[in-house]
């Protein structure tokens, strides 16, 4: 069971990681042939631009040819509010859930939304992720950290921010991008973090900047890209993808801390293609996701998967963290702070 009131994310946590054991592949046949019977699943999924998601779900069907997955990519909250209300008129649509607000998991599981599964690749999840799991509901796969960036064409390393507050210079009036906490899961968790860390008077000083207000986390990285704007929060994997795409983008690790945004999934209660769900669960948790979604710039979720070569090592970074019952508290009370100071 996890423990609500621990940290997300704290400094240190990446601790004994190089002592972990890596475990065999498991033996997955007998699920795998149930699964292709279904032949299908839909997996609501926030924490990737819907590129990458589709490109993680072909990823899956070839290495599980003849079972498709469709992709429903939203925001965060969205897909959540989506979720319930599926379960509320009783027609079951998703298979697979990967919230950007880990609280969504407990709210489910305390209404009975889960299907009890305990994935073997599970046992693979390095200690500060299987932490964070809840053993036979749901299980972290994926985590991403949420640092600064700048258009380098515009900006250079020199001139670029380097921690949060540096975002409230009067320089940068109308050139930050951000997500919006009612939509994105973990713009939510970033603003209830950098609110606790600086108070609400952080945001009422962002608002005198006139910052350009997106839905997603992806859309600071798209308006940064486009010039449109010239710094702003971004999650790793989002940066990344469009640097290695040749965007013009820099990265800033905040010296005063960067979030750590974790993702976790969860097969909901009478998903219509159970056994493709359970299938697909053990493969968000196996080597060959955390290997693609590290390549990324998220962070490695098993021993023996390494960070990208041009990223630091998260345990070289300050974090700032909430707990689960934290962010659960805090991230509805922020939305509604943020719609009286930002006017949306």
């Amino acid at each position: 069971m996890i423990d609500r009131r621990q940290t997300v994310f704290g400094c240190g946590a990446l601790g004994a990681v190089a002592m972990m054991p890596r475990d065999a592949r498991a033996d997955l046949a007998a699920l795998e042939g149930a699964a292709r019977k279904e032949a299908t699943l839909t997996w609501y999924i926030a924490q990737l631009d819907a590129e990458r998601a589709e490109q993680f779900a072909r990823a899956f069907t070839k290495d599980y040819p003849g079972i498709t997955v469709s992709v429903i990519r939203t925001t965060g909250q969205v897909a959540f509010q989506r979720l319930l209300m599926d379960i509320k008129n009783h027609t079951p649509q998703c298979d697979v859930f990967s919230a950007t607000d880990i609280s969504h998991m407990p709210i489910l599981k305390d209404r009975n939304e889960l299907t009890p599964f305990s994935p073997e690749n599970a046992a693979s999840l390095l200690p500060p992720f299987a932490r964070l799991s809840d053993p036979g509901n749901y299980y972290i796969t994926t985590a991403s950290r949420y640092f600064m960036i700048y258009n380098t064409r515009q900006v250079t390393a020199a001139e670029a921010p380097k921690s949060w507050p540096d975002l409230l210079n009067p320089k940068w009036k109308g050139k930050v991008a951000f997500g919006h906490p009612a939509f994105s899961g973990c713009t939510g968790t970033l603003v209830a973090t950098l609110r606790k860390t600086y108070g609400w008077e952080f945001f009422e000083k962002l608002a005198k900047n006139n910052p350009r207000i997106g839905r997603s986390a992806v859309d600071p990285v798209t308006l940064t890209t486009a010039g449109e704007c010239l710094v702003g929060p971004a999650s790793a994997a989002s940066a990344y993808t469009g640097i290695d795409k040749g965007n013009p983008l820099g990265v800033v690790h905040p010296a005063d801390g960067l979030v750590v945004c974790i993702a976790p999934s969860a097969i909901p209660a009478n998903a219509p293609h159970p056994n493709a769900a359970r299938l697909f669960m053990e493969w968000l948790l196996s080597e060959h996701y955390s290997r693609l979604a590290a390549a990324d710039g998220s962070e490695p979720l098993r021993a023996g998967v390494a960070v990208r070569p041009d990223e630091p090592l998260l345990s070289t970074q300050k974090i700032l963290s909430l707990t689960v019952d934290e962010i659960r508290k805090d991230v509805p009370e922020v939305i509604e702070q943020w719609r009286d100071t930002f006017g949306s």
